[in-house]
């Protein structure tokens, strides 16, 4: 092995590995090269495994994520099914990924919002065309008014540093990846599997150290979706970035939600979808 192969095995196993929880790993597969034919070989793949939430002694809910940050991923998920909206209000929470379970006890058990995590919910809201797949996100969902404002040059700046920080999905391409940030620079970044998961990390990471998230720019790897603006209202962000596409349901739930989404950033260039206000030229 040369030296620049031994560095590279270093950084990938560095980034296969975060906070001693695995978030891809080596498996045998057969490669197929012009030339060369076939040969077995080792490929880096995305983690993928199964984290039932235990809440208050019952089976709350069942999510399929990458196995990292995963005290984020709970804390972050239960704010954004609107079961708790700090991180004091649980007593307890322990996880054992061997198993797949985290065990939380709320230190109101009477919490309200448990009962409604699946219910379907279609209707307005305050008089607007906002339209909701679930109860929770009626409930839990807020409206950006934020004043904060960002240059096109930090948008694709802000987007550049999100691949930058994701040398995991480089490893394995299964990954999303989702990063908060102010318009100076990116504050952290989470991946997962699932690009809820993601941004419910980051969702997490906030309540866990108190970052507040009013002003704040959430960059995103994939489509922006009418899921993800939901994300992004119940963490109560401003703006949300993406070098993808967005989704009708997604644009206008971002304008009913007061957020300013941005599509399509790919080098000088983005399309902004809503609440341009926010986006200026420099």
């Amino acid at each position: 092995m040369s030296g620049e192969e031994g560095h590279d095995e270093t950084t990938a196993a560095a980034a296969a590995t975060k906070g001693g929880s695995a978030a891809a790993e080596r498996m045998g597969v057969v490669r197929y090269d012009v030339g060369a034919g076939f040969r077995e070989a080792d490929d880096w793949v995305a983690l993928e495994r199964p984290l039932t939430i235990v809440l208050d002694g019952a089976e709350f809910a069942t999510l399929v994520c990458t196995p990292s940050d995963m005290e984020e991923l709970v804390y972050g998920f239960l704010a954004s099914e609107g079961i708790v909206r700090r991180a004091d209000e649980v007593a307890t929470l322990a996880i054992d990924e061997a198993s797949g379970f985290a065990r939380v006890a709320l230190r109101n058990p009477q919490a309200a919002g448990k009962d409604a995590v699946s219910k379907r919910f279609i209707g307005s809201c305050c008089g607007k065309s906002r339209q909701f797949y679930f109860l929770n996100d009626a409930r839990t969902a807020r409206t950006s008014t934020s004043a904060a404002t960002v240059a096109v040059r930090q948008c694709v700046e802000r987007l550049r540093e999100l691949e930058d920080a994701s040398e995991a999905f480089r490893l394995t391409g299964g990954l999303h990846n989702a990063a908060l940030c102010t318009p100076e620079r990116l504050l952290f970044a989470r991946s997962d599997i699932g690009r809820h998961n993601a941004l419910d990390k980051l969702y997490g990471r906030c309540l866990l150290d108190g970052i507040p998230t009013r002003d704040a720019i959430v960059a995103f790897s994939g489509r922006l979706s009418s899921e993800v603006v939901l994300k992004v209202a119940k963490l109560g962000a401003a703006v949300v970035l993406s070098k993808s596409a967005p989704t009708t349901l997604a644009i206008e739930l971002a304008r009913d939600l007061g957020i300013t989404a941005v599509g399509f950033i790919r080098g000088q260039s983005l399309n902004v979808y809503s609440h341009a206000h926010r986006i200026r030229e420099s």
